[in-house]
């Protein structure tokens, strides 16, 4: 090891005669970020010195009695961030130079003075659906974006299409029409910074002041921020276990006599109360939207998450309405939210305008991002992720329904319809408000978003459970805390 020594005592082949480390992060922090965060110290501080060795992952396993797993994972961690260095059948050793930071040391920084016994335990955040990041394929995604990157400096990085990358917009448009039942070319897609981007593209370059646009209720409050950005009014139109009352869509338009341009819709999975929009309400849709000419601003969000049966087409895959719907979807419920890349799909005039605007706002998108993800596509690796996390998430999905069924707190106080896909429960509640629970449940570091997030204004005793992004421990957890927070006393709790 070119005269590297560690200070652990270490035996005939190099390797240390034992590696205890402390492991002391607490319930709420993963072993392998226990692990990793030990082994950092223990480098920082001398005891293991640039080109020590460590023991094998079943040694270390075994005296630290965790799973050998938790060990090839933080073992992976650090050496992708440059702590250690793996070496061809000789195992892993400190790196011979150093990182002077990396992801898993980033909580060491604190303000001068701060007290250990002052931090406060980790916050759990129930979110309203999101994936779990901690399975995306991030390394095939870093690849794929440093192949990307070289091909792109030999042509020039300069500016490109202001409706996205060529490419990814070719491969998507085969893969919505193959995967989604969708009939459109890449000339009929714009690309966007996800879905958000794309409410707020559209609500700009299709919606003058004074018009306006339906929305589900309760419903993505996003959503109606978009629309309003570009100084349109929003209509509510509520939602029943079919999904939206068209019949109340009919009536807001005849009153608004041709200012209703546009019907903002969550038809697959709504959103927040997960519920499939029934086929005698899709069919009504249509026929209003053709008879008042009326745009369909389908957001569908989580359409590769579905457990039971065949998904519902989207309303996009009607051949006779594509020029009046618009499509939006992202990869951020498919990979991950920080992947900000979404799209849309609609008739040539409308990408025209969408597009003519993006020049303006954005001038183009990350093409280096967009031409990986259009190798990861190519490749099949979306493909196969979603596969994955779909029977994860599953899983996930009936081990949440198993804990709420058999607690009777939970059961006496929440109820559900278990939905057929997406990433999220909808908790009605019974003898709580949704804000009353929230507020007991932060009071024991959970954290939970009220009903009334999702309406436009009062309260609704509701709310809304991601259980993608949990593990099944970590979902037992929640549920142990919203049981404590539905016991008799638990509202006399304070912080």
């Amino acid at each position: 090891m070119g005269g590297s020594r560690t200070n652990i005592s270490t035996g005939p082949a190099g390797r240390p005669w034992r590696f205890d480390l402390a492991l002391d992060g607490g319930a709420s922090v993963p072993r392998q970020t226990q692990l990793s965060r030990a082994i950092i110290q223990e480098i920082r501080r001398g005891r293991l010195l640039p080109g020590a060795t460590l023991p094998g992952s079943r040694t270390l396993a075994a005296q630290l009695k965790v799973n050998r797993k938790v060990v090839v994972a933080a073992v992976g961690e650090l050496v992708a961030q440059g702590w250690l260095e793996a070496l061809p059948a000789r195992g892993t050793r400190v790196a011979l130079n150093l990182p002077t930071l990396a992801v898993a040391d980033a909580e060491g920084r604190r303000s001068v003075g701060a007290a250990p016994a002052q931090r406060r335990a980790a916050v759990i955040a129930v979110s309203d659906g999101v994936p779990d990041a901690r399975i995306a394929p991030v390394d095939q995604l870093a690849r794929a974006q440093r192949r990307a990157l070289r091909a792109l400096t030999r042509t020039g990085l300069g500016y490109g299409d202001a409706a996205g990358d060529p490419v990814l917009r070719d491969v998507l448009a085969g893969f919505v029409n193959h995967a989604r039942g969708l009939s459109c070319s890449s000339e009929e897609v714009v690309l966007t910074r996800g879905s958000q981007g794309a409410l707020s593209l559209f609500a700009l370059a299709m919606l003058e002041p004074g018009e306006v646009v339906a929305v589900e209720h309760p419903g993505y409050a996003p959503a109606w921020r978009a629309f309003r950005l570009a100084r349109a009014e929003v209509v509510h139109v509520p939602v029943d276990a079919e999904g939206l009352r068209t019949d109340e869509l009919e009536a807001h338009a005849k009153r608004l006599k041709g200012r209703l341009k546009a019907v903002y819709v969550t038809p697959h999975h709504q959103y927040p109360t997960t519920v499939a929009m029934s086929a005698e309400r899709r069919m009504h849709l249509r026929r209003i939207c053709e008879t008042y000419r009326l745009y369909i601003v389908e957001d569908d969000y989580d359409y590769e998450y579905h457990f039971e049966g065949a998904p519902l087409l989207p309303l996009s895959a009607t051949k006779d309405l594509s020029s009046r719907c618009v499509y939006i979807a992202s990869l951020s419920k498919l990979i991950a939210p920080a992947l900000r890349l979404g799209y849309i799909i609609a008739d040539r005039s409308v990408v025209a305008r969408l597009s003519s605007v993006r020049e303006l706002l954005d001038r183009q998108g990350d093409v280096v991002l967009e031409r990986a993800v259009a190798e990861l596509i190519e490749d099949g690796e979306v493909q196969r992720h979603a596969r994955r996390a779909r029977q994860l998430y599953r899983e996930r999905r009936d081990h949440l329904l198993e804990q709420l069924a058999s607690r009777p707190p939970l059961c006496a106080a929440l109820a559900c319809d278990p939905p057929g896909g997406g990433l999220a429960l909808w908790l009605r509640l019974r003898g709580v408000t949704s804000e009353e629970l929230a507020r007991r449940a932060h009071a024991r570091d959970v954290t939970l978003t009220p009903g009334s997030a999702h309406v436009a204004d009062g309260s609704l005793p509701a709310f809304r459970f991601g259980f993608a992004a949990h593990t099944t421990e970590e979902l037992s957890a929640i549920c142990d805390t919203l049981e404590a927070c539905l016991k008799p006393d638990a509202g006399a709790k304070r912080r």
